[in-house]
């Protein structure tokens, strides 16, 4: 099985020639950073229709993490163009993080179609340092189809822990690696090398459970689930909210 799944890599990977050329003459990088916003655009309207009903029950207590102060601070992790925004709250006031500059104008489109949160700001930065926000200021973090892509999950982690206040969530739903006996799962395997350099960054082989269940969590509610999407690469996934 090894063998096969390492020549229908090689298979792929030739046929992907020119992205990897792109990518050793250090020029797609650069490329994928500016016309990826674009695909999410599309992607997260899809997968919104789709998993709608799943959204609404994971954010649906959201409102139990409010600070003293009667308002829930928000901090969303790798925010793309603000496909959670109209799942929070009303008065909800949000915070966005991500590494790629040009979400920015997708954001403000975001937030002008969702105007019961109030936006604070948007920072540039990679998940595993978030130094701009403040220790202990957050109720709650969210991260949806981020710990696919990040460099370090368990520093990520370390991150969320820090910026959130005792007894603030972390918010994740989150595409993983299927049961290692299904079909889907030797595809991600075939495919996981192309697909983590066409779609910026994303895994499809991550076990992100595992970072989960080790990080510094005083409760931990996480569920599997075969997520009704159209692409079955990306079906298995896994959502819940940890407490710090």
């Amino acid at each position: 099985m090894a063998l096969t799944i390492f020549i229908l890599r090689l298979a792929v990977c030739i046929l992907a020639f020119p992205m990897y050329l792109l990518d050793f003459l250090g020029l797609w990088n650069w490329i994928c950073k500016q016309w990826f916003p674009y695909f999410l655009a599309r992607f997260t309207v899809m997968y919104n229709k789709q998993m709608e009903s799943k959204k609404q029950e994971l954010f649906s207590n959201l409102r139990e993490f409010m600070g003293p102060s009667g308002k829930l601070s928000l901090l969303e992790l790798g925010c793309g163009t603000g496909a959670n925004f109209k799942f929070y709250p009303s008065g909800c006031q949000v915070t966005c993080v991500d590494p790629n500059p040009n979400f920015e104008k997708f954001l403000i489109k975001s937030i002008a179609q969702n105007r019961h949160l109030q936006f604070e700001r948007f920072i540039v930065a990679a998940g595993e340092n978030m130094h701009q926000v403040a220790s202990g200021s957050m109720d709650v973090v969210v991260c949806t189809l981020v710990l696919c892509s990040v460099k370090n999950q368990e520093q990520i982690l370390q991150e969320v822990c820090r910026v959130l206040r005792p007894g603030g969530a972390f918010y994740f739903m989150e595409h993983v690696a299927d049961k290692p006996s299904t079909w889907n799962y030797f595809w991600q395997q075939v495919l996981d090398p192309v697909w983590y350099l066409l779609f910026d960054g994303c895994n499809l082989t991550r076990e992100s459970w595992k970072a989960l269940e080790k990080a510094r969590f005083s409760k931990l509610k996480l569920q599997h689930l075969q997520a009704p999407l159209s692409w079955e690469l990306v079906r298995p996934h896994i959502y819940g909210y940890a407490v710090k």
